[in-house]
């Protein structure tokens, strides 16, 4: 039997996973334990819970290995420096101490902190750094259904790549073409999410979200100015706009003369028509260089099937372009694009490239990216008793008939089952759900359970056989990483004065038989059910078609705005006690609000840093 732990950290999203004889095992964000949102630091609890789900102490696991090269980082932030002397002075004096103090002997780092894991681990030897596009481009190819496949890797930035193409072959992989800092397509969109007054590597979706209430007003000046596009879709960026390479900002003084603006603080001024337009235009931007790239690679390599990783995978419109103008036969983007998937990328690239172990091609190797920890009914029983919780237990066909009524009645309902979720959205493991048919619960979401922007969308989960009978799609969409229209049957034409209206305004209008899931412009973020993966899920659904004729729900992440998403049944009752939620259902223990000691209530308004 051969063990391997792969682990990212000191960036954003740090995680953990595990993988024993080539099978995924376990993953983990360390957010999700210490409930600080994107927690950058060593994740000890993360690594923590896949050494007790492998049933492994650190000392028999075979390799460790983490996500990226920290001398090649170094070496890059210390040329870029020097390129760009004297700009990054004061960069470089506040980051060079903590490089020198640390980073640059991670290893020695690293073997300090996992020896609190176990005082019996002593061999460095053990330790292996893989290169951070790599990792994220094993993390995409390694579990697909493709025995041979294109890798688009995009993001902010690693070692010094930004974008990557590499080429999988059964168990090899191969980095054949890069993108270098500071062109970065993943910066450039940052850039955009802080001069919309929004949190960089935290803020992106919101400005996905924001973009169809805009008009792609500022595409041409982005393109004339920004980015320079070649017709492979490779790019190159015009430094001067932008500080991220040597300042402590994203974007600069030229950057906010060219759009006439000084950067938005959120604290102080509201989204503007303006903000829109500009989503809409740095959206349209980035969709053009994908589908530009994506054309390019298949023409190239000849190879009908594309894996995609990395943050600017997670862009789920562009993703759903590329699938739309059939570019790729077939398209499969890891649920944990984002550096999270970076820990189970590099364990696997250990195990195939490394170790050169043979690759056996299935369905289903993430299992749905249902990785994280679950909870027995005793369990679950247990610490409901414990926090003083009132609840009933029932037989699951029960459980889901009930449930399905609550959504049928309009009820926000906490839906907390099986294993957590790898990646960042929820999957109907730790859900809010909702009935896709109302036209008020997406607002009520948003703003009494969620307690975020009011323009931001909701996706529907639907039951895979059902998805090209409600939308433009027909394929598996999994882990809500493709979007697509709404069939025009199920279209509520706009009137004359409705289409009249801009931006927030258009948010009330009732667009479609699901309006609660139908972007402004008619678009959803999909997620096709498979009963397979998740079987209780399927049976909700299922149950609340038979009474509804609808096979739709809403499918939102069981959080509040600036809160990881839940892990365990008590961080799963506070948040159902600190918002407007009607109903939580965990394991088989179905809880009514109206029966709770009201003592019990939370302010979760304002428990947790807003993002």
């Amino acid at each position: 039997m051969t063990s391997i732990l792969g682990i990212s950290a000191f960036y954003h999203d740090s995680a953990a996973a595990i993988i024993v004889d080539g099978k995924i095992l376990a993953a983990a964000q360390e957010e999700r334990f210490t409930r600080k949102k994107h927690d950058s630091r060593y994740p000890h609890k993360a690594v923590e819970y896949v050494l007790k789900f492998s049933k492994l102490k650190l000392s028999e696991v075979n390799y460790i290995v983490f996500y990226e090269k920290p001398f090649l980082k170094f070496e890059r932030l210390l040329e870029t420096y020097v390129a760009f002397a004297p700009r990054g002075f004061k960069q470089f004096t506040k980051s060079m101490p903590t490089w020198l103090r640390e980073k640059l002997f991670q290893k020695n780092m690293l073997m300090k902190l996992l020896k609190e894991h176990d005082k019996n681990f002593k061999d460095e030897n053990k330790i292996y750094f893989s290169e951070h596009h790599l990792s994220h481009a094993a993390s995409a190819f390694f579990p697909s259904p493709f025995k041979e496949a294109v890798v688009l890797t995009a993001d902010g930035v690693g070692e010094w790549a930004t974008t990557t193409v590499a080429i999988g072959k059964d168990k090899d992989l191969s980095i054949e073409k890069e993108i270098h800092f500071p062109h970065s397509l993943g910066l450039l969109y940052s850039a955009f999410t802080y001069y919309t007054g929004f949190k960089v590597n935290s803020g992106e979706y919101k400005l996905m979200g924001l973009a169809p209430y805009g008009e792609p007003k500022y595409t041409s000046l982005i393109k004339d100015n920004l980015i320079d596009i070649k017709n492979d879709g490779s790019f190159k960026l015009s430094q001067e706009y932008f500080d991220y390479a040597t300042g402590l900002k994203m974007t600069s003084d030229k950057f906010h003369k060219l759009f006439g603006k000084e950067p938005r603080d959120s604290k102080k001024n509201n989204l503007t028509q303006f903000h829109m337009d500009l989503a809409a235009s740095i959206q349209k931007v980035t969709e053009d260089v994908m589908i530009s790239m994506a054309y390019s690679l298949r023409e190239e390599f000849n190879i009908k099937n594309l894996c995609l990783a990395g943050g600017v995978a997670l862009n789920c419109v562009a993703n759903g372009k590329i699938l739309e103008k059939k570019i790729f036969e077939n398209i499969w983007i890891q649920p944990a694009a984002g550096d999270a998937g970076g820990s189970l990328g590099a364990a696997l690239a250990l195990w195939h490239l490394e170790l050169k172990k043979e690759r056996h091609v299935s369905n289903n190797d993430m299992q749905g990216s249902y990785l994280g920890p679950s909870y027995s009914q005793t369990e679950i029983e247990a610490e409901l008793k414990n926090i003083n919780a009132s609840f009933e237990v029932l037989e699951e066909k029960d459980l889901i008939e009930k449930t399905a009524e609550c959504l049928k009645n309009g009820d926000a309902v906490g839906w907390f089952q099986g294993r957590m979720e790898f990646g960042p959205r929820a999957l109907g493991g730790r859900s809010i759900l909702g009935d896709a048919r109302s036209p008020t619960m997406q607002k009520n979401l948003n703003l009494k359970v969620k307690y975020r922007e009011s323009f931001r969308p909701f996706a529907p989960s639907v039951l895979r056989e059902d998805v090209d009978s409600w939308f433009k799609i027909n394929t598996d969409s999994p882990y809500m990483l493709l979007v697509a229209e709404v069939l025009d049957s199920k279209k509520i034409k706009m009137t004359d004065d409705e289409k009249k209206l801009f931006g927030i305004d258009k948010l009330n209008i009732k667009r479609s038989d699901i309006p609660a899931v139908t972007h402004v412009d008619y678009s959803a973020r999909i997620q096709t059910v498979h009963e397979e993966t998740n079987s209780k899920y399927y049976s909700l659904i299922k149950k609340f078609k038979e009474i509804t004729n609808c096979p739709v729900i809403i499918n939102t992440s069981f959080n509040v705005r600036g809160e990881p998403i839940v892990n365990t049944p008590k961080d799963a009752f506070n948040c159902f006690m600190g918002t407007e939620m009607d109903k939580l259902v965990i394991g088989n223990c179905f809880l009514d609000k109206k029966d709770q000691n009201q003592n019990l209530k939370k302010d979760y308004k304002n428990q947790f840093e807003l993002d």
